[in-house]
């Protein structure tokens, strides 16, 4: 569990993940919102992608989402959210010639890159210690 987990930093280090934990699982969540109540479709009938992709993305996004708020089996909700933000950058973004920032109003990448980031930052530090893997996972006293 200790490689999955490892320990849970604490002080204000914790309400600076929990924080950033919230707006990011919110945004993400919300995100995966309209995705989720058609799992296997949300993107069409010409989209090329197969409904279980689909699928995956819709659950990395919404459930990842909940799961980051709540701290809740991080790396591996992370994992997820880090395949589905790759495949969102690489397959959509980039092969769609679109930019890193877009000048004006046009579609870019960096929404998909900072929310690969996040996820990045939560496997390599975990959730912090207020978090439910801290109270599930952590050293017991």
């Amino acid at each position: 569990m200790k490689l999955t987990f490892g320990d849970h930093i604490g002080g204000r280090a914790a309400t600076g993940l929990l924080i950033v934990r919230i707006i990011f699982g919110v945004g993400m969540a919300l995100h995966g919102w309209g995705k989720i109540q058609h799992p296997f479709s949300w993107m069409g009938p010409d989209a090329g992608v197969p409904g279980i992709i689909q699928f995956l993305a819709a659950l990395s996004e919404f459930g990842g989402g909940i799961a980051l708020v709540l701290g809740l089996l991080t790396p591996l909700a992370m994992f997820g959210w880090v395949c589905t933000m790759l495949y969102a950058i690489f397959m959509v973004h980039m092969k769609a010639g679109q930019p890193f920032v877009a000048q004006g109003a046009g579609p870019s990448y960096e929404k998909a890159a900072m929310y690969l980031g996040v996820a990045l930052l939560m496997i390599f530090t975990g959730p912090g210690a207020l978090s439910l893997d801290a109270k599930l996972f952590g050293k017991k006293s």
